[in-house]
């Protein structure tokens, strides 16, 4: 009898997120994020790099469907699985491209083909879902220009992920269906 999938401890360890960690890695590896400051929407995962700064933004007390007061603020702005709990995503990725600097990244990953995860009793509904084309229209809609959109996902991961947030093994298969995204992410840039 098979030991049943165990579940994951962490983000880092999900197996729904570890092709999106290997893409998002290997853009940042292509930046000189010493010298840059970056800033993390509800989220803390990338906080241990060698950032000049970084800071994360944390709901309730930042609401990046508020007006912005930090114009340009960072040259990175990371948000992840956050777009999917807004209750307005256009105006989330306009306040995405005002928090950066002219010439800054924006890193954005969302779920497509996972379950329903809400927390009422942190004000944390689940809204919406978009797919790799919708991610591109919407950070467009918000005045950034993408420079790439990926998305991956297999049948086998949609199924693991049912009941639980399921950790990664060695034996979990990483194929990708174009098909069945699971994770969708787009890199951005605010030129002006």
């Amino acid at each position: 009898m098979d030991q049943p999938d165990p579940e994951a401890k962490s983000a880092r360890d999900q197996w729904q997120r570890v092709t999106l960690y290997r893409a998002v890695d290997d853009y940042l590896a292509g930046l000189e994020i010493d010298r840059l400051v970056a800033a993390e929407i509800s989220g803390d995962t990338y906080a241990d790099r060698q950032w000049r700064r970084h800071e994360s933004l944390n709901f309730p007390a930042f609401d990046i469907c508020a007006p912005v007061e930090r114009h340009g603020a960072f040259d990175v702005v990371i948000c992840e699985q956050v777009l999917e709990h807004v209750v307005d995503p256009f105006g989330a990725a306009r306040n995405l491209r005002e928090l950066c600097a002219p010439g800054g990244h924006v890193i954005v990953s969302t779920p497509f083909m996972i379950k329903v995860h809400e927390l009422p009793m942190f004000a944390m509904n689940d809204y919406w879902r978009f797919t790799p084309r919708g991610l591109r229209t919407l950070l467009e809609a918000g005045g950034l220009e993408v420079e790439e959109v990926g998305a991956w996902g297999n049948r086998d991961c949609i199924v693991g992920n049912l009941d639980q947030w399921t950790a990664y093994r060695p034996s979990h298969s990483l194929e990708n269906e174009d098909d069945m995204p699971v994770q969708v992410w787009a890199f951005a840039r605010r030129r002006s």
